[in-house]
Formats: structure tokens, sequence, C-alpha cells
């Protein structure tokens, strides 16, 4: 699993775009990890699925409500991160007002969780391999501090808990 120190895996993440610019075109786009994360303080939180119920009640909403927060904590950018498709996850961010707020990153193949090692395997439920629910703080694509949570637990992933984080966390600590 990646800890504190590493950096986050070369792999690729897609956001649906909704308006066309900065060389975005509409609809699902990619984004090489390390090259977004470049020069960057990035708040990722990462979770099971777009309208699940945890997911969607608390986690999601907590991240949207603590934008501003996070962003005058130092925080560049905040990533919410789910083994869904773009279209999914960009639908999600539309019913949960996060344009501006919540960059909403698809893992539709869940590489990213797999060379994380921040898997949950929920085959049982019906819902195959999924992201574990974390939290973490990235510095030009360095992770700074990384909060997993138990299995069907939601108690250190929250943003909350990353804000105080961002906020004792010296930006590019350790560089």
């Amino acid at each position: 699993m990646i800890k504190v120190g590493d950096r986050l895996p070369a792999t690729t993440l897609q956001e649906f775009i909704e308006v066309e610019g900065n060389g975005c075109s509409l609809g699902p786009n990619a984004f090489e990890v390390q090259r977004a994360c470049a020069g960057k303080r990035i708040a990722v939180f990462g979770l099971p699925g777009a309208y699940t119920p945890t997911c969607s009640a608390k986690h999601l909403p907590g991240f949207v409500e603590k934008a501003a927060q996070l962003r005058a904590a130092g925080v560049d950018e905040i990533w919410c991160v789910s083994v869904n498709d773009a279209f999914v996850m960009g639908a999600w961010g539309r019913d949960n007002a996060t344009a501006g707020k919540v960059r909403m990153m698809a893992d539709g193949s869940a590489d990213f969780a797999r060379a994380t090692g921040l898997t949950l395997d929920l085959t049982s439920k019906g819902m195959g391999l999924r992201s574990n629910r974390y939290s973490m703080l990235v510095d030009d694509g360095v992770v700074r501090t990384l909060n997993v949570e138990g299995p069907g637990q939601f108690a250190v992933s929250d943003a909350d808990t990353l804000l105080r984080q961002a906020s004792d966390t010296p930006r590019d600590a350790g560089r």
C-alpha cells in the first residue's frame, strides 16, 4: 500500500469536462496523475462508488462544503477518485454542485486503486473491485498525509480531518 513519502503512481485518471477550455475537449478527458500533480498541493479522497450511501451523504458533501477552507489552507485542488466511469463521475458532480470545488476523477478500470494498493473487493456485494475509502494530502506528487478507513468505517478520511492536516503540514514539507 502507498505510504507517506511515496510518489503517486504513473497512472491516468479521467474527468468529464462540461465546458471546453485549456486544451480540454467536452466529455471524458484523460489526465496523467504525475503531470496533473506537478507543482501543486492536492487533497485527494477516494471512495467506493458514486451515488452510494456514505459517499453521497457524507464523504463528497464534506469536501464540497470545506473546499474554500482547504484552499485557504494551501490546497490548490481537491480530487474525488472513484472506480466509476467519467460519465457517472460527471453526473454525480453535477448533482452535488462540485464545479469549481472538487474535480471528479474517474478510475474506471481501478488502475489507480490497484497501483496505490488502496483497493476494496466488493465482489460479494455485486460491485467488483473498488477503491477503499481514504484521504491524502499530496505535495508535488508526494504523499504527505494518508488516512485509510477500516472496512465499513467513515472516521478518518473526512474533510475536517484533511483540513486539519493541511493546516498543520507545511507546504512541500520534506522535499
